[in-house]
């Protein structure tokens, strides 16, 4: 499915489980689904994330209004190696989600990071100049990092993509993106694992038999949120005009 401007719109699910059910789904899916190719010897691999967000909150309180038209901006590392780092806006329309990337250096990282986005109004990616355009209009900074592991489970009917997040921690104040030994902190209450079930069109068939009937609700609050209301931490990170 496309929006009228040609992005490719995608569903996005997700779920809270228990370890149990997650064992007991992820074995399903083992047999059936490829694990994704970027995994390590564990069947996983880490992600962490910066989130950026406005002086009014608004990324972080459309997510809480459930706003069905919203988005948000995001750097994006995997296993915390700087060779490959993406710029992200993630796009929500309702139930369907489409994102724009981009690949930046790690000194363009550190500049966008720092606040110094100047270098951005003549950027050749559109997503990096439209980020230079709100910083400069509603002074976006970085707001909160989410740290987690990653199982990943794919099929080609449907682009079909099955991820396991575990282990969800955010950080305390002023952190260093790249520093494998930075210090963060769990953000459930409840320990579990949150399921995500991404697809174009259509669910397959031999998809959806895997899922029992007990994985309900569905989650009403991504990492993002969960990460950024977590014990009060980061609406006292209140943007400082400058």
């Amino acid at each position: 499915m496309f929006d009228r401007e040609g992005h490719r719109l995608r569903h996005e699910l997700k779920y809270h489980l228990t370890f149990m059910q997650y064992r007991v789904l992820r074995r399903k899916l083992g047999a059936v689904l490829k694990l994704d190719s970027h995994a390590g010897p564990d069947g996983r691999y880490h992600i962490r994330s910066l989130y950026f967000d406005d002086f009014r909150n608004t990324a972080f309180f459309d997510k809480m209004a459930g706003v069905p038209a919203r988005k948000k901006y995001r750097m994006r590392i995997y296993n915390c190696c700087d060779d490959f780092i993406k710029f992200e806006r993630k796009n929500k329309f309702n139930e369907y989600v489409f994102k724009e990337t981009a690949v930046v250096t790690r000194e363009e990282a550190d500049r966008i990071i720092n606040g110094d986005v100047s270098f951005l109004a003549d950027s050749e990616s559109q997503l990096l100049r439209c980020f230079y355009l709100e910083c400069r209009r509603n002074l976006l900074r970085p707001v909160v990092l989410v740290d987690y592991l990653r199982e990943a489970y794919v099929h080609p009917i449907g682009n079909v993509r099955v991820t396991f997040d575990i282990g969800v921690r955010t950080a305390l104040g002023p952190v260093c993106f790249f520093d494998r030994d930075l210090s963060t902190v769990t953000v459930c209450e409840e320990p579990g694992v949150i399921l995500e079930v991404k697809f174009d069109n259509v669910l397959p068939q031999i998809v959806r038999g895997l899922f029992s009937d007990d994985i309900r609700p569905r989650a009403a609050l991504g990492k993002f949120a969960r990460c950024r209301g977590s014990k009060g931490v980061l609406l006292n990170c209140s943007h400082k005009e400058t």
